[in-house]
């Protein structure tokens, strides 16, 4: 059944269709409507689950684990600063395994307050042990949303994971979008089991307990290898989705890239504007490609140097940025590409900060420097739309 919603609605449904047991919350723009629709839908009937409403968004993603911890399907939205404060306790969420997905309206992080997109929140948390997907649809949205969860339980990974869309751009927009029948989701994630001890009162357990020197590596290397088994799992499960549901997925989605010689690499929703940009420069004779990103957590490195490699220059355009280096998915393309000896030039492209337009100027001024690049050297790391003048002086640099 095709529906008109907005993204938002899409993670609602995401939750409702998995049969999520339960979900902590509280609100924060952009992805208010999250729990929202998810406790209209408790209440008409549609969705049997126990609606928690907290004091904050540390204690939703508190909250979330003990729920994960009785061994339940458990599922949250935030945003932003909200996500900001859960920091400290998505590193406890992954630490004990617990299968937990949580829908992300991406906004930027202030100050100046904003909350408009960028993906500033999310990247600021791709150390804490989540796998991170990235949608550049309410459709994806909805996708992701329900692949994330059959991931996430899988017993060679047992991470939670962020499911991202962007803030307005999706979140408040209504973009016609399929919804699965129940009972084919049903059969396509079954459902939960736990694969890990959880808390019950007739047989009681310590979950998350104090761990000494001597025993806490392994833990962290126990994670390790469940982000890098995470790789294998999520192609399998965007097979398996393809197979069921008719919809392609992969974790880098190549496009017009058999002869590129510069390769735009984008994520969520920028990737729709940069891909009819690109076809219309294919029109024009000029050979330029695009790589969307949909996973960032595992970091898809062998794929990415597989589609790159024979590139002349790869224009990173990315809406976060690590201040004193530059952006995240820049660091980890540089990282990607350190140990070849061929090797496509690498150039990062910061834009959209803020939910500032990214427009077919913005991407003009990417692909002028990317050739410029393929001939002289040219700023490894390029600010795109920003009145730099005004900037400067109130820098005192000018």
């Amino acid at each position: 059944m095709k529906v008109m919603i907005r993204g938002n609605e899409s993670i609602a449904y995401a939750f409702k269709l998995a049969r999520v047991q339960v979900v902590p919350a509280y609100p924060i723009t952009p992805s208010t409507l999250v729990p929202e629709k998810i406790s209209e839908l408790i209440a008409n009937g549609e969705m049997k689950a126990e609606f928690v409403p907290v004091e904050s968004e540390h204690s939703a993603m508190s909250a979330a684990i003990g729920a994960s911890a009785k061994g339940v399907r458990v599922g949250t939205a935030t945003a932003s600063q909200g996500l900001a404060l859960m920091h400290e306790v998505l590193f406890i969420a992954s630490g004990m395994r617990l299968p937990i997905v949580m829908g992300i309206g991406n906004r930027a992080l202030s100050a100046p307050i904003n909350i408009w997109c960028d993906h500033q929140d999310m990247m600021s948390q791709r150390d804490t042990g989540w796998m991170q997907f990235y949608a550049e649809s309410n459709q994806e949205g909805l996708d992701l949303g329900i692949m994330a969860f059959k991931i996430a339980e899988d017993e060679r990974v047992l991470l939670p994971a962020m499911v991202g869309i962007d803030a307005f751009v999706l979140t408040h927009t209504v973009e016609p979008v399929e919804l699965p029948e129940q009972k084919d989701v049903d059969d396509f994630l079954g459902e939960f089991v736990p694969h890990y001890v959880t808390l019950d009162p007739q047989n009681p357990a310590t979950l998350g307990s104090f761990g000494f020197p001597e025993h806490f590596m392994e833990f962290k290397y126990g994670q390790w290898i469940a982000m890098e088994r995470a790789k294998k799992v999520i192609d399998e499960v965007f097979e398996e989705f393809e197979e069921r549901f008719g919809r392609k997925y992969m974790k880098v989605y190549p496009e017009f890239v058999e002869d590129a010689e510069i390769i735009l690499v984008t994520m969520g929703s920028m990737t729709s504007t940069t891909r009819e940009f690109v076809r219309r420069l294919r029109e024009q004779g000029k050979k330029v490609g695009l790589v969307k990103l949909t996973v960032f957590r595992p970091f898809p490195k062998e794929e990415l140097r597989e589609i790159l490699k024979n590139a002349k220059v790869v224009a990173v355009v990315e809406r976060n940025i690590s201040f004193g280096f530059g952006g995240a998915v820049y660091a980890e393309l540089s990282s990607t590409f350190s140990r070849m000896k061929e090797k496509p030039k690498i150039v990062d492209f910061i834009v959209g900060l803020g939910g500032r337009d990214i427009t077919f100027n913005t991407l003009n001024s990417v692909v002028e420097i990317a050739e410029k690049a393929m001939h002289e050297e040219v700023d490894e790391v390029n600010w795109i739309d920003v009145n730099k003048e005004a900037v400067l002086k109130a820098e005192g640099l000018l």
